[in-house]
């Protein structure tokens, strides 16, 4: 595991591989850019997943099962693309298993994420934040941004180890309590979505319809705004990494249900812990934050 010694840290907390990319992939590689210290913790392989290329279709549950074997190679090219070092995977790679899409019998594999237990997965997570001391958390609203059910955990496990890092009588072995001083979930404001959307419909037969976006919400919702412009190359670069589950094609892309999106470079937050700094939308996500 790679040290984070910087005075600034941040701390993202995803459901598979590609989900970084797609929703924070600008916000990491500028931080890292930046020299602050950035830390992704996935929860699962992504076994689950469908396979966009033939040549690969091989690895899919339903025949070798070798997909999230496959899926952490892309991940650490990906994470290489935007500048991140320090990867890991709740309780370690393969600890919690894909749960598939809501209502799929694989939600009831006693091995899956869904069916983990929310305190001990979180004791995971509170060992990672003892030890990196992440000022600053990004992760999923209550809903997982769309219902997937590896999304709706990693959400309910963020924001317990949220609570118990900072609990001095929780696991003290784990080392010193840590308080987190902000929690942002990953949203998207729905004029920006309906723009793009326009413009993706010019280049592309079929669009993906705005609900099945991750995190839309009203733009009175967004409270934070990070310009992507000067890193959009390299969070488009970490997508195509993932190239089992996603097709960059210039400024859109689109997933294995082939339903065309855009790829949008500025990325959009909403506060859920802490304090707003002096100006909203804030530009910064350690805005107001003290360096310790």
């Amino acid at each position: 595991m790679t040290a984070v010694p910087a005075d600034r840290r941040l701390l993202l907390v995803h459901a598979h591989p590609d989900d970084e990319s797609i929703g924070n992939g600008a916000t990491m590689a500028r931080y890292a850019a930046e020299g602050a210290g950035v830390t992704l913790v996935t929860c699962t392989l992504g076994e689950g997943g469908e396979v966009i290329p033939a040549e690969l279709a091989h690895l899919t549950a339903d025949r070798q099962d070798a997909l999230g074997g496959h899926r952490i190679g892309e991940l650490t090219a990906a994470m290489a693309a935007v500048g991140v070092t320090d990867v890991r995977f709740l309780g370690g790679p393969g600890r919690y298993r894909d749960s598939g899409m809501m209502g799929l019998p694989e939600n009831d594999r006693p091995d899956c994420f869904w069916q983990a237990d929310p305190d001990e997965a979180a004791g995971h997570l509170v060992a990672v934040v003892r030890e990196v001391r992440p000022q600053v958390l990004v992760t999923y609203d209550e809903q997982g941004g769309y219902g997937h059910p590896d999304h709706i955990q990693a959400h309910r496990v963020a924001m317990r180890a949220v609570e118990l890092a900072a609990d001095p009588a929780f696991r003290p072995e784990l080392g010193p309590a840590w308080r987190i001083v902000k929690v942002y979930w990953n949203r998207m404001p729905r004029s920006v979505l309906l723009a793009r959307l326009a413009a993706t419909a010019a280049e592309h037969p079929v669009v993906a319809e705005p609900g099945a976006v991750p995190g839309v919400v009203a733009d009175e919702l967004v409270d934070a705004v990070l310009d992507g412009t000067g890193y959009a190359d390299r969070k488009a670069a970490a997508m195509r990494a993932h190239a089992t589950q996603i097709v960059v094609d210039g400024a859109d892309f689109a997933l294995s249900n082939a339903q065309w999106q855009p790829l949008i470079s500025d990325e959009y937050y909403q506060l859920a812990r802490g304090e707003l700094g002096s100006a909203r939308p804030e530009t910064d996500l350690f805005a107001g934050v003290e360096a310790r």
